[in-house]
């Protein structure tokens, strides 16, 4: 596994309720910063209110190993009741140039909405690269240890899905015993 190849991860999960109701909760983008254990607050930016192709917000992120950092989400597929996919870029160039293009994302996430019977298997996935992003600097300076160190990374933001997949499934799921 090479971080030139674009690496990824996916999680997902069944969710009973109505798919437009999951879909709602997926499209809630602020409300992600409580399930997620790194994204701790969204700002919209240029006017926006919510995701849509073009929009985008600076992402306010933690860890507790590399400190706080900002990025900008940029939407780039809105398919309501179906798909969400935005590219995150290095906004204040912590990890290379600042960049704003698309092309030099430091990763893809997105969700997909599939039927199941009584709900909706809800996916969540991630691509990293192809620019510069956190694993970079680790990479550059254990090369021999490139394999080791993403897949750590894959795991960890594999943890990072599965809270948040967990968390719209709880919000989905009370809504609806509620």
């Amino acid at each position: 596994m090479r971080y030139a190849d674009g690496p990824g991860a996916q999680r997902e999960i069944r969710i009973a309720g109505d798919p437009a109701r999951v879909w709602e909760t997926v499209a809630d983008v602020e409300a992600m910063a409580g399930w997620s254990p790194e994204l701790v607050r969204v700002e919209w930016r240029d006017g926006a209110t919510g995701p849509a192709v073009g929009a985008s917000y600076v992402g306010h992120n933690e860890h507790p190993v590399i400190g706080s950092w900002r990025t900008i989400a940029h939407f780039t597929a809105y398919e309501p009741g179906s798909a969400l996919t935005w590219c995150v870029l290095d906004l204040d160039g912590r990890y290379g140039e600042a960049t704003q293009d698309p092309d030099r994302r430091m990763a893809t996430w997105s969700f997909a909405l599939l039927p199941d019977p009584g709900g909706v298997l809800l996916r969540q996935s991630v691509t990293v690269g192809p620019g510069p992003c956190g694993l970079t600097g680790y990479i550059e300076s254990a090369p021999e240890q490139e394999e080791a160190i993403i897949a750590f990374r894959l795991d960890e933001l594999g943890k990072g899905m599965e809270a948040t997949l967990g968390g719209i499934k709880e919000a989905v799921e009370q809504r609806r015993r509620g």
